[in-house]
């Protein structure tokens, strides 16, 4: 018998879990659950992380989890425990499907029927943040070729295995061409292994647009983690409610599945949350663990449900629903209807054939690289403590006995401005300086940074941070300011 775990969650967690197991146990599927406990009581009880250590051998020796919802208290520099478990287990892939099911549940689209595939471990989401002056916090955006191809990869797999015709890559690569720029040529190279699926590739603003506008077309998106988390919401809202929506987090060893809603403690114990989005995400579940039988049967249960007017107060709609329900009532409904399969809505069908999508992030093989410069970044105002004349800044490291890497322009927010910039643009307190290496025939070396670095120091300037400038496999490997 396979062995689950467990946690209910926070919020209206406890009150859609209950629901959701009774599902299951009444659908006949033989499975046993390990409960353990994550989120809001663990943060509370002094566990920064939400959960506790040994929690965390319950989970990999089962490697199948469903989660309800939790909640990360406000302020106290709590790290979310979602995005924890997505990274520490190894989850790096994200799968929300989204589907109408108009007329029963309202929506504009009623033939709407896609799945956003998306980065679930890197890109703004490895929350590595710091704030470097009195005015200026970074955000660090990593993006790796493993985690890339990987998430395509699995994007066009995900399509073949359940015959969908169209994967659709959404990126930002106009503005960010290093980062976006690399996601969309690894799934520009990766799309030649799959010549039987369609691929194109959207800017996500007009990707997002058409999405909010006129989803119909697409079948499969594969994106990157920020973006898949905002488009995911907004696919699954304009299908018809987020109360609906269920994902699944999938790594190479292990699998964890819940609703893509928040835990909502503001209607938590009044027994009226909509369970359809954790029901799905069981469902889902289910397939992955061989069990799809069972999550046919269970989906179109929930299917008729819906198909009957039997609505939880978020998509009930007066006169056109038949009645409206709480959370356990509709558990209850979509007991009664196992076995049925829908009238007029498409049943499913996943029977036990399908089986998990197993994909390993590539080996990259090492580059040549070597050193051009180094971007060393400054905390500087003028010595009244508010003047910020880029020329005042210039001229000082211009005068600086630099040696072997010279001063090659000075930019604010990415944009240069010396020499030679625009006095009508912005100036706060936080520079980047780029260096380069006076000799274009060599290589400089980290003796010159360290010994630049030395220099600037020396003469009371504040570096806050460094970044190397690299040619790799012969390719300029840092982008170039605005206006460079």
């Amino acid at each position: 018998m396979k062995r689950i775990t467990i946690a209910k969650g926070d919020g209206i967690g406890p009150e859609i879990s209950d629901a959701v197991l009774k599902v299951i146990k009444a659908s006949g599927v033989q499975l046993e659950f390990d409960e353990v406990k994550v989120g809001k009581e663990l943060y509370e009880s002094g566990y920064e992380s939400g959960i506790e250590p040994e929690t965390w051998k319950t989970l990999e020796k089962n490697a199948v989890f469903l989660k309800g919802p939790i909640t990360t208290p406000q302020g106290g520099g709590y790290k979310s425990l979602n995005v924890t478990m997505r990274k520490a287990l190894g989850l790096f892939a994200n799968v929300r499907p989204v589907k109408a099911y108009a007329p029963y549940v309202h929506s504009f689209f009623p033939k709407m029927d896609l799945v956003i595939i998306r980065e679930n471990e890197e890109d703004l989401y490895a929350g590595i943040e710091h704030q470097q002056t009195s005015e200026v916090i970074q955000c660090l955006k990593l993006i790796s070729k493993q985690g890339s191809e990987a998430i395509i990869r699995y994007a066009f797999e995900y399509a073949r295995m359940y015959n969908r015709k169209k994967v659709s890559c959404m990126s930002k690569d106009n503005i960010m061409k290093m980062t976006d720029g690399a996601f969309h040529k690894i799934f520009i190279e990766v799309a030649k292994e799959y010549p039987e699926i369609t691929a194109d590739h959207y800017i996500i603003d007009i990707g997002s647009a058409l999405l909010a506008d006129q989803p119909e077309p697409f079948e499969v998106v594969v994106t990157l983690n920020l973006y898949g988390d905002i488009i995911s919401d907004i696919a699954a809202q304009v299908a018809g409610s987020v109360g609906l929506g269920g994902s699944a987090n999938i790594g190479e060893n292990f699998a964890m599945f819940e609703a893509i809603h928040g835990s909502a403690p503001d209607i938590a114990g009044k027994g009226i949350a909509n369970p359809s989005g954790m029901l799905n995400a069981a469902c889902m579940m289910l397939v992955h663990i061989g069990e799809g039988v069972a999550a046919e049967k269970i989906k179109n249960a929930l299917i008729c449900t819906l198909e009957d007017g039997i609505h939880t107060g978020d998509i009930y709609r007066e006169g056109e629903s038949l009645k409206k329900v709480g959370t356990m009532e509709f558990a209850d409904a979509v007991i009664e209807r196992l076995g049925r399969l829908p009238q007029k809505l498409k049943a499913v069908s996943f029977g036990g054939n399908l089986q998990p999508i197993k994909v390993s992030r590539p080996k990259i093989k090492r580059a040549s690289k070597s050193l051009h410069g180094v971007d060393i970044f400054l905390d500087w105002v003028d010595k009244d403590g508010e003047s910020r004349n880029p020329d005042v800044l210039g001229k000082i490291l211009d005068s600086l006995p630099a040696q072997n890497l010279k001063l090659k322009m000075v930019s604010n927010r990415g944009q240069k401005v010396y020499p030679g910039g625009n006095p009508s643009t912005y100036c706060t307190d936080h520079w980047r300086c780029r260096y380069l290496n006076v000799q274009d025939a060599e290589n400089a070396t980290y003796a010159d940074v360290i010994k630049l670095m030395e220099i600037i120091t020396t003469n009371g300037l504040n570096i806050i941070k460094t970044e190397n400038l690299y040619e790799i496999d012969g390719q300029r490997a840092y982008s170039l300011g605005q206006g460079e």
